[in-house]
This record gives C-alpha cells, structure tokens and sequence, in this order.
C-alpha cells in the first residue's frame, strides 16, 4: 500500500503549490516570458505539423491535433501544472508513433514530442516526491522499450534515469533548506514568544508588588474609617464606604488583568505583599530552617520607608537567602539593613560553606539575581553581587527612599 500511494498521487493527486516569484526580476522574467513562449510554441507547432505530414503522411488535421496533444504539456508545465502535464504527455508516447515506421526508423516520435516530453519529465521530476519520481521515471521508460530500438532505448532509459536522480537529488535538497527555514521560522516566534510571556510577568509582578498592595490598604482604610473615628455624618460613612466598594472593584479588575499577563502556569498571588518589617521573620524563619543567620541594623530602620522599598528589600534578602541557602550550605550568613542618608543598604554576605567554593556560582544561570538587579533598578537604585576574595559572596544593593530629583 505504501508503494502504490505515490502512483495514486502520479495519476489522481493534484500539483503541488508553485513557489512565489521571489525577486522582482524574476517576476518581470514570468510577465514577459509568457507571450514570448506561446510565440515559440506556435513556431514548433508550426514545425511539427509539417513534420507529421510530410514524413509520415498524415493528414494534416490529424497533425494538427497531435501537434497540439504533445505542445498543450509544455503550456501545462510552464503554468506550474507539471504533475497535470505528465498526465496529457504521457499518452502522447503511444499515440505520437501513429504513421510511423516502427522498428526501422531510429525514433518514433518527432523530434518536436521528444523535447516536450523531456521539458515535461525533467519539471516533473524537480518538483515531486521520490515515490512519486521513481513511478514516473518507470513509466515514461516503458513506452520507450516497446517503441524503439534496443541501442537508443538502452541510451533514452539511461538519460531519463539520469535526469530523475539529478531531479530527486535537487528536490530533496529544496524540501530539506524549506524545513530548515520553517524549523528556524518556529524556533524564531517561540523566543519572541517566551520574551513576550517573561516581560508580561514581570509587569504583572511589579503590578502587584505595589499597586495591589496600595488599594488593598485603600479599601481597608476606607472601611475600618467608621470604626476609627467616632462621630462621622452618615453622608461621610456613606463616601468612605463607596471609596472602599471601588477600591475593592478595581483590586478585582486588576487582578484579573495580572491573571491574564501571567504565564498560565503560575498563579496570581493574592495575599498582602510583605515589607521591610518582615525581614526579621524572614531571617528567623531561616534560622529554623537550619541556615545560620545574623541580622544587623533591624532595630534602627526608619518607620517611613515607602512600601516599594520595604518590598523590593524583603525580595532581595529572601534571593539572597535562598542562594546561600542552595549554593553554601552550613556558612555563616550575615544581613545588614540600614539607613544611610536618603537610602536604604542591604547588605547579604555569606561565607564558604561546605560546598566549597560551589557559591561563587550564586549569579550564573536562573534569573533570582536578574529579578534583584530589577528591583533596585525600578527604583533608580544599584545592586551588586560579587565573590568575596576570601570565600563566600556578597549581595548589596542601595534603594533610594525617594525619589533621586526631590
């Protein structure tokens, strides 16, 4: 069945699609060269017509009539049909001997029909299958076996076999550079994909770092209000509670929104955002979890620092922490945070632990270090991390507390 798939598609499938122009001057070659092909077809017609009638003494309608069944593939092949064209050529091989003197002349056919069919073969063969290839090369030497002598057909069969190999080979190279060049096509849109994706969840995640964060203590204010202070007309409960139920709109409306930037494999986090007064917790849960850590600087921090900083402060420790905790497990780690003038220092230094010097490698490869750098750099701050030329690793980063022009 697997064989006789190509000879379906020799004699019922349809051609393949014909490749684009391409360049410009290909087009113009396409536009002018038709007109001048009919004008020589029309010649070899001509040709052909008398060649019938005089050689063989046809009739000049039936000359006619085959010039025309031997001429139409060639229209056929140049139109991009050549799969259709063999269909009309190959017939010809039988009914182009009519008046013929088989078996002394040399060849049967004219030589207007040899050139045909060989234009036709040869775009046949440089465009199908090799399936396809080795079925119409066995047919078209078929005729030619019965119909000449056993010197030429030896000759025509070793040319046909010749021009459908050089077909095939061309053609397997043509379908290997077109799947190469779509693979690459592919490869191409699922980068720019992927790009798309992580620059979306970065968005969604600093969306939700600090707007969601904001609104939610927006509405809770908004609705705690009444509870705080006593002695508010009803007109202004009724405000504070409409500034809540919008609040509480446009969290759901957002949130929603960083549900469809995300990638679908991760989840919109919806609890409150942790800020620098947690990074006390974050260091004793550390701490339990077997990591030996020391905070420096907790006690002495500004109560005003902005959500953003408090937040982007807590992340970087938390990285840090965790890449101390993968790459150099059981060194000492020490966290440093402190006010100094208009910004916030935090320092996560680490020292050797029993993976040797496996923490050198704390910034090659993931994107934990990519997001810290991000961080402070949204805020118009600067994070470093470097080896430390006696073992371990040092992460610091400098987070402004305002803005750099006030």
């Amino acid at each position: 069945m697997e064989m006789l798939g190509p000879l379906r598609r020799l004699l019922t499938g349809p051609d393949r699609r014909r490749p684009p122009a391409g360049s410009p001057r290909r087009r113009r070659i396409r536009l002018y060269g038709a007109p001048l092909g009919l004008v020589a077809l029309f010649g070899l017609g001509l040709v052909n017509v008398a060649d019938l009638v005089g050689s063989r003494h046809l009739p000049e309608l039936i000359a006619a009539l085959l010039t025309f069944a031997t001429l139409l593939p060639v229209a056929l092949t140049a139109a991009g049909r050549p799969l259709i064209a063999w269909r009309f050529a190959y017939p010809m091989m039988f009914l182009g001997v009519l008046g013929g003197r088989l078996g002394t002349d040399a060849w049967p056919w004219s030589t207007v029909q040899i050139l045909a069919t060989l234009v036709v073969f040869t775009a046949l063969v440089f465009r199908e299958l090799s399936g396809v290839i080795g079925w119409a090369t066995a047919l078209t030497v078929l005729p030619v076996f019965l119909f000449s002598p056993p010197a030429n057909a030896w000759g025509s069969a070793t040319l046909l076999i010749a021009i459908a190999l050089a077909g095939d080979l061309v053609s397997r190279r043509r379908r290997s550079r077109d799947e190469l060049a779509e693979q690459a096509q592919l490869t191409r849109v699922e980068h720019e994909r992927r790009a798309v994706l992580e620059e979306r969840t970065r968005i969604a995640r600093e969306m939700h770092d600090v707007v969601a964060h904001h609104m939610s203590m927006i509405a809770v204010q908004a609705e705690t209000v009444p509870y705080r202070v006593s002695g508010l007309p009803t007109p202004a409960q009724e405000e504070f509670a409409s500034i809540a139920s919008a609040a509480r709109a446009a969290l759901t409306d957002m949130r929603r929104l960083l549900g469809v930037l995300r990638s679908d494999a991760e989840q919109s986090p919806r609890e409150p955002q942790p800020g620098l007064a947690d990074v006390a917790t974050l260091v004793s849960t550390a701490s339990r979890a077997g990591l030996v850590v020391t905070l420096d600087g907790g006690g002495r921090l500004p109560a005003d620092v902005p959500d953003a900083v408090g937040l982007a402060a807590y992340r970087i420790v938390q990285e840090a922490l965790a890449n101390a905790a993968r790459h150099a497990p059981g060194g000492p780690v020490h966290v440093s945070v402190r006010a100094d003038g208009f910004a916030l220092r935090v320092e996560v230094r680490n020292g050797p632990g029993s993976a040797g010097p496996a923490e050198r490698r704390t910034g090659e490869g993931g994107h934990g270090l990519v997001g810290m750098r991000e961080r402070a750099v949204l805020l118009g701050g600067t994070l470093h991390a470097e080896a430390q030329p006696g073992g371990g690793y040092l992460v610091a980063a400098r987070l402004p507390l305002a803005s750099e022009d006030a």
